[in-house]
């Protein structure tokens, strides 16, 4: 079965994640993908609108951590910024519909989307801090600019999850729809978006965009040489062998090895 399904509706480019059984859970191969999916639309004259939403009882758990664990990040290229960068420069409309578990980077992704239409089973969550890492995707740029310092340190440095009407009542979406409607709300969007003259819309995204892009880049870029640190450190080492065994992590083991190195 294939992690990423694509199919064309006119001159929109539905993209589904598809690991329904792990939650739609991102691996390496899966970052490459969405990155190469993304870029080709970019440049396709038959795409004008990208809609994106995950297959199953999710939209997207996040890492696959057991094969992020094999595979983690370093700090310049890797899968994860491989698509960081396609985002950050897909020019196109993205709409996304979002349903059910949207964990770590099954938020973060989304601040990247023009649209997101979050059904109400929605649960939000950016546990980075919980896991002894650090936000990606330039959450750390997006959430403050667009919430402000006070509402994101609750989201980032609590790392507590977030259900739809909060997200809404945070500006994070565009619209709370029931579960049933919300991918035909994000497909009906789409549509109107679609109609719009290509040309003037992307040129509107990308002028909407300037201001901050290039910050979010260097954003993006001292999020992922911080990650990489600290995803090597005893602290995260526990956090990931806990959730592994399921148990709370005990955060004082890694600051009693340092006391005795």
């Amino acid at each position: 079965m294939e992690e990423i399904v694509t199919a064309h509706s006119g001159s929109i480019l539905r993209v589904q994640l598809n690991r329904p059984t792990k939650r739609n859970a991102m691996t390496s191969a899966m970052y490459v993908a969405l990155a190469g999916i993304l870029n080709q639309a970019a440049i396709d004259d038959n795409t004008r609108v990208v809609l994106w939403h995950g297959a199953g009882d999710s939209f997207c758990a996040g890492n696959d951590i057991e094969d992020f664990l094999k595979n983690p990040p370093g700090p310049g290229e890797s899968p994860q910024a491989r698509l960081m960068e396609a985002l950050v420069n897909f020019d196109k409309p993205l709409v996304a519909a979002v349903h059910g578990a949207a964990i770590g980077g099954g938020t973060t992704m989304l601040m990247h989307c023009d649209f997101i239409y979050a059904g109400e089973s929605t649960k939000f969550q950016m546990p980075f801090i919980n896991l002894a890492v650090v936000p990606e995707f330039g959450s750390s740029c997006f959430v403050p600019a667009r919430i402000g310092h006070v509402h994101a340190a609750e989201l980032i440095l609590l790392g507590a999850p977030f259900d739809a009407r909060r997200a809404a009542e945070l500006g994070l979406v565009t619209q709370v729809i029931s579960d049933r409607d919300v991918l035909a709300r994000a497909r009906e969007t789409a549509e109107k978006l679609a109609a719009k003259p290509a040309k003037a819309l992307q040129a509107s995204k990308r002028l909407m965009k300037q201001p901050f892009r290039e910050q979010l880049k260097a954003a993006m870029k001292a999020e992922n040489e911080e990650f990489s640190a600290q995803v090597r450190s005893e602290d995260a080492k526990e956090a990931f062998t806990a959730f592994l065994e399921k148990r709370k992590p005990d955060f004082t083991r890694s600051t009693k090895s340092s006391a005795t190195a």
